[in-house]
């Protein structure tokens, strides 16, 4: 069985544009919304807590045997373009072949969720500790940015099918089926 470190981000100082939240707020919203998802596609995770510390996250990532570390942010603009810049940012280690398969698959679905797929972009980098740092082959997804009204609406409105996205996403880069949870009969 597959598994993954799932990171949403824990950053409850950056406030959405549209006054009703929080990145940490709307990333464990997604990572709620996933889990179902993962168990049912026979993915095992583990996921950090709200009151990690980045070296906490890092610390716990590398001391398991993962098969990924998927973290999850949205972004603000610089501040002399702020609520300028939209789009979903897939971020991968430079240099990281793995990562960047991931990133390109992530990419590759995001654009069809996100409302401009045009918008949606692969980005090495290798600065971004949970990159840099963890063992396990990673990606950092800003979802969209927080500071433009439009984003931030579309990820308030959008948790399942963006939590649907991200576990097909790894379904596909892991080699395995994609499982919806059955729905309790009622």
């Amino acid at each position: 069985m597959p598994t993954i470190y799932l990171s949403p981000s824990v950053q409850d100082y950056n406030q959405y544009v549209t006054g009703t939240g929080n990145e940490e707020y709307y990333m464990n919203l997604i990572a709620d919304a996933m889990a179902p998802y993962l168990r049912a596609s026979g993915i095992a995770f583990t996921r950090n807590n709200p009151y990690d510390t980045l070296d906490r996250i890092v610390e716990q990532s590398n001391a398991g045997d993962y098969d990924f570390h998927l973290a999850l942010h949205s972004n603000t603009a610089p501040e002399s373009l702020a609520g300028t810049i939209q789009g979903p940012d897939v971020y991968y280690y430079a240099g990281s072949v793995p990562g960047l398969r991931a990133a390109d698959i992530f990419a590759d679905n995001l654009r069809t969720v996100y409302p401009n797929p045009n918008l949606v972009a692969t980005i090495p980098n290798t600065s971004l500790a949970e990159l840099r740092r963890v063992k396990a082959p990673a990606n950092l997804i800003e979802l969209a940015y927080h500071d433009n009204y439009d984003d931030a609406a579309w990820i308030a409105e959008n948790i399942e099918p963006i939590a649907k996205n991200l576990v097909l996403s790894l379904t596909e880069y892991l080699g395995i089926s994609f499982k919806a949870p059955r729905q309790d009969s009622k």
